[in-house]
């Protein structure tokens, strides 16, 4: 396996220590403590509960990634959707690659490779990698009203890389 350099840009405050990636602030954890924080929520709460939490949270933090990236770099239409997942699989989420996207019609598929929570959860049986699936509908819903479209969506994950008989995940969106 070869290693590269991160394929996003970073700046850091010299006065303040934050972390930036195209105008927006980051944060720069290891893989083990936010999965192990998550982990720590789920217990708690339990799977389900938290991913309707994340999903609501997912939803609102994507549509605000995709206008400010498309407002920074002048991007429109299909062109946004494809650079977020470009810039979630540069941040270590895993790999995303789109199967296919219709704006018309307000579909989408999102294959999902290496993901960060199948390296720490394993195979376990269930879908772990629920945080993501507000993200995919979220992106699309503002892309589709910066297109002028009334069409809103919901995403779901139809299956993950941590359940048998399957090594990588697959999330979909269609219509409401």
């Amino acid at each position: 396996m070869a290693k590269i350099a991160p394929q996003l840009p970073i700046e850091v405050d010299s006065e303040t220590g934050v972390w930036t990636s195209d105008a927006l602030p980051m944060l720069y954890v290891p893989r083990h403590f936010f999965v192990n924080n998550h982990m720590g929520i789920e217990e708690v709460l339990g799977a389900e509960a938290y991913a309707e939490i994340l999903y609501k949270a997912g939803y609102k933090s994507a549509w605000h990634w995709c206008e400010k990236e498309a407002e920074c770099h002048g991007l429109e239409g299909v062109a946004v959707f494809e650079h977020y997942m470009k810039r979630l699989s540069q941040r270590g989420w895993g790999l995303f690659k789109i199967q296919d996207i219709d704006l018309d019609k307000g579909t989408a598929s999102v294959k999902l490779e290496h993901s960060a929570f199948v390296y720490v959860y394993g195979k376990v049986g269930r879908k772990v990698d629920y945080m993501f699936t507000g993200w995919f509908a979220g992106a699309m819903d503002q892309i589709l009203e910066a297109r002028g479209s009334k069409i809103r969506t919901v995403a779901e994950q139809v299956y993950g890389g941590s359940e048998e008989g399957h090594d990588d995940g697959l999330f979909i969106v269609k219509p409401l």
